[in-house]
């Protein structure tokens, strides 16, 4: 409590006193947030702790900022924030808070009461992480304030494959999958068929429609596999990136520029770069 009453003080002296801080508005921060956001998110898939901790610091700083402008704007402050994040929070949990503290500004779980025993609820009783998510699914369309259809909830301005994910994820918590996960590859080999004739056909259009069609497939299968799909690209990213740089260091050392080499070399250089990741 006393770090974060830190932070806010900092916040309000910055504000007051910085002239770069003090010009800053919701408009103009948003695309440093969205900047800060992707530094966390590289921090984590290197798993660089230092940086995670550094990264964490700088997204919360722009929830921060963003609640200082709404409280000079008299719509919010911090502490609304918190209040709010805390009463969804326990509304979406009923397995493990009492209805009785829904909307409570500072709830403790209660002990545990067997589902036999409680207040009868419109929710199944949450035994696994599976019901946890099908419920929480249905109570954020019961909220006063939450969204109004299943998909609502997933930003527009997600990246496409993340969005795909969360598209499909949604779905399957109100029962719209597959019965058995294996089935999605005949839908997987119908989308590549379907894009392979269109790109005989030469029809960009199409082409690209049915690539769509065979990326969200591929998609799917995925999350049927319990596989993140942006966190497997970026994985083929990096081993890309590495691999690459290992035949333009080559050329470099040789004298020879790349576009002087022949695919062969560069072939050549790949499967040596792959060798050396295993060893």
């Amino acid at each position: 409590m006393n770090a974060f009453g830190r932070l806010l003080d900092v916040m309000d002296t910055l504000r007051e006193k910085c002239p770069w801080d003090k010009k800053q508005t919701n408009e103009s921060l948003r695309p440093n947030t969205i900047e800060e956001t992707y530094e966390l998110c590289e921090a984590l898939i290197n798993n660089d702790n230092h940086e995670i901790c550094k990264e964490l610091g700088d997204v919360l700083l722009h929830i921060v900022f963003y609640a200082r402008i709404g409280e000079e704007k008299s719509q919010f402050d911090v502490a609304d924030v918190c209040n709010k994040l805390v009463d969804k929070l326990v509304f979406r949990h009923p397995h493990v808070y009492h209805p009785s503290q829904v909307g409570e500004p500072n709830p403790k779980p209660l002990p545990y009461v067997p589902a036999e025993n409680r207040e009868k609820s419109e929710f199944a009783e949450a035994k696994n992480v599976e019901q946890v998510l099908d419920n929480w699914e249905q109570i954020k369309q019961k909220e006063k304030d939450g969204n109004k259809t299943v998909l609502a909830g997933v930003p527009t301005a997600l990246p496409s494959i993340i969005k795909a994910y969360r598209i499909q994820d949604k779905a399957r918590h109100v029962g719209f999958d597959w019965a058995e996960r294996q089935d999605v590859w005949a839908k997987v080999h119908e989308e590549i068929d379907e894009l392979k004739a269109e790109l005989e056909k030469d029809n960009r259009q199409r082409s690209e429609e049915e690539l769509g069609d065979f990326l969200f497939s591929v998609i799917n299968a995925a999350r049927l596999y319990k596989l993140n799909p942006d966190n497997a690209l970026e994985q083929t990213n990096q081993k890309f990136i590495h691999r690459f740089n290992y035949i333009e260091q080559h050329s470099i050392k040789v004298g020879k520029p790349l576009t002087e080499m022949t695919l062969e070399e560069m072939d050549e250089l790949w499967n040596e770069a792959k060798k050396l990741e295993k060893e």
